[in-house]
C-alpha cells in the first residue's frame, strides 16, 4: 500500500497561514503515519518546522523561481515527484486552484476550502445585512481534511512552545529575562487596512495609562510598516518602558518566543493576533469595519476580550479594506481607550 502523504497549500496571508498550524498539528498528531507537507511562503516556515515529526515545510517562491504559469508548471512537476497522495488546498485563490486542477487531472484526491461567500456577502450588506456566526477558518480548514478521508476528533492544540513559553536565551540582551511578577505587555496598534485601525492619537493614550497603571510594566511594540517605523521612536521617547521590537528581533521565530512570554497582546484585527494565539497569550483584539463573526478569530481566544461596539454598519467588510460609508470610521474613533484598558486590566488582575 502506498504510504500516505498530504499536500497542503496556504500561500497567504500570514495571519491565514497562522491559522492552520492548529488544524495541520491535529491531523498530524490523530494521524502519526501519514506525512504531511505544508506549502507556503517562506515566512512561514517557523510555524512548521518543529510542529510535528510528520510534518514538513516547503517553501514557495512564488515571485521568482514559480512566478506566473511557468514558474506554477515547474512547482507542480516538482510536487508530483514527491508521490502526494491528498492534496488539501486551504487557500483557493488563482495559483492554488491552478496547481489543484493539474492534481485532478493526474487522478490525485483533492479537496479545498469552501469560503462561505454567499453567508460573507450577507454579511456584510449595506442595506440586507444578515448577522450569523460564519463557520471559522479552523472549522472551514477541519473540512478540507474530512472530506480527504483524515476527520479531527479533537483538538487540544495550546501552543507551538512547551508549557512554560519559548526560550528567552535565544533573544538579544535588550530583552532580557522577565522579572518575577513583572507584567510584558504587546501592542501591536496597526494593520493592512484602515478599517481595521484603531487611531494611533487614541492608542497612544492607552500605551500611556498603561505605563501609570503598571510603572514596572514593559511594553512591547511589535509591527514593521512605515506606519510604526514612524510612530514607535516618538513612543518610546516619550514612553521609556515601550520597547519597538523590530529594532531587536530579527526574526518571526524570535517574536514568537517573546509573545509566548507575553501577559497579554494587544492587537488589531490582524496577523499579531494570529502570532500571539499560537503562542496560548490572551488577546485583547480590537475590531472596526470587520467583525468575529466573519470566523477570524484568534485560536482559542475569549470573545470576552474582543473590543468592538454595536453599530448598524457593522461589520461593513471582511477583510477591512472597503472604505467608510460615514467618512470617518467612527465604528474606530469612538471606541474609548477605557473600553480597551478594562480588558486588558481584567486579564492582568483577574
Amino acid at each position: 500500500m502506498k504510504h500516505q502523504h498530504i499536500l497542503v497549500i496556504r500561500f497567504s496571508a500570514l495571519g491565514d497561514v497562522a491559522m492552520t498550524v492548529p488544524i495541520v498539528w491535529a491531523v498530524a498528531r490523530q494521524y502519526p503515519d501519514v506525512r504531511i507537507t505544508v506549502l507556503s511562503r517562506a515566512f512561514a516556515r517557523s510555524f512548521f518546522e518543529n510542529l510535528a515529526p510528520n510534518v514538513n515545510f516547503m517553501e514557495a517562491d512564488l515571485k521568482g523561481e514559480y512566478h506566473g504559469i511557468k514558474g506554477l508548471n515547474t512547482l507542480y512537476r516538482r510536487l508530483a515527484a514527491k508521490q502526494f497522495t491528498h492534496v488539501a488546498d486551504l487557500h483557493s485563490v488563482l495559483r492554488s486552484k491552478y496547481l489543484r486542477m493539474r492534481f485532478n487531472m493526474s487522478h490525485f484526491k483533492v479537496s479545498h476550502i469552501d469560503k462561505h461567500r454567499k453567508m460573507r456577502r450577507q454579511l456584510v450588506s449595506k442595506n440586507k445585512k444578515v448577522r450569523q456566526q460564519l463557520p471559522t477558518s479552523f472549522e472551514n480548514y477541519i473540512e478540507v481534511f474530512a472530506k480527504l478521508g483524515f476527520p479531527i476528533d479533537h483538538i487540544d492544540f495550546k501552543s507551538i512552545f512547551p508549557s512554560g513559553g519559548g526560550n528567552l536565551h535565544e533573544l538579544p540582551e535588550q530583552i532580557g529575562m522577565k522579572g518575577e511578577g513583572e507584567k510584558w505587555i504587546g501592542v501591536a496598534p496597526f494593520a493592512a487596512h484602515k478599517g481595521k485601525i484603531y487611531p494611533k492619537e487614541q492608542m497612544q493614550e492607552v500605551i500611556s495609562e498603561l505605563t501609570k497603571r503598571y510603572p514596572k510594566a514593559r511594553i512591547f511594540l511589535f509591527g514593521r510598516g512605515k506606519e510604526e517605523e514612524e510612530v514607535f521612536p516618538k513612543w518610546e521617547q516619550l514612553m521609556p518602558q515601550c520597547t519597538c521590537v523590530s529594532w531587536h528581533l530579527d526574526t518571526m521565530e524570535q517574536e514568537l518566543i517573546l509573545m509566548s512570554h507575553l501577559d497579554v497582546m494587544v492587537s488589531m484585527d490582524s496577523a499579531n493576533m494570529h502570532l500571539a494565539s499560537l503562542t496560548a497569550t490572551p488577546v485583547v483584539s480590537i475590531w472596526g469595519a470587520t467583525h468575529p463573526m466573519a470566523g477570524f478569530l484568534g485560536w482559542n481566544q475569549n470573545r470576552e476580550n474582543v473590543v468592538q461596539l454595536n453599530m448598524d454598519c457593522r461589520p461593513c467588510s471582511i477583510y477591512g479594506q472597503k472604505p467608510c460609508i460615514h467618512g470617518d470610521f467612527r465604528c474606530m474613533t469612538d471606541i474609548k481607550p477605557e473600553m480597551i484598558l478594562e480588558k486588558i486590566t481584567k486579564i492582568i488582575n483577574p
